[in-house]
């Protein structure tokens, strides 16, 4: 399986939604989810110690549909810049694969409420 390479723009302070539509490589069909788990973090690198946790949901499973979302509680508090995040799944059997990945710009906003 390819990891989808996607870059994302989060606006801080801002409710965040981004939905994927995976295809399996093999069949050029939609990527079968069902029976997995997901996890997904935003780091300033990989490396770094304080991450940023995405809610993982699975809205069709069967279709190969995957959100992240995050809160406008949780994006307010992230510092604006260039960040990195992938998105991790894990089988019924604990196989893990990462699905998807990139790099996230969060940017700062003007309007204070």
């Amino acid at each position: 399986m390819a990891v989808y390479v996607v870059n994302l723009v989060i606006d801080q302070g801002a409710d965040f939604t981004q939905t994927f539509n995976l295809e399996d490589d093999a069949t050029a069909s939609a990527l079968d989810l069902n029976g997995f788990t997901g996890a997904a973090q935003l780091r300033k690198h990989p490396s770094s110690k304080k991450k940023f946790d995405f809610t993982v949901a699975f809205p069709d499973r069967g279709n190969g549909v995957v959100r992240l979302d995050m809160s406008d509680t949780l994006t307010s508090t992230i510092k604006p810049g260039r960040y990195v995040y992938d998105i991790l799944i894990t089988a019924s059997g604990g196989t893990r694969t990462r699905i998807v990945e990139g790099s996230a710009l969060v940017r700062e906003g003007a309007t204070r409420i």
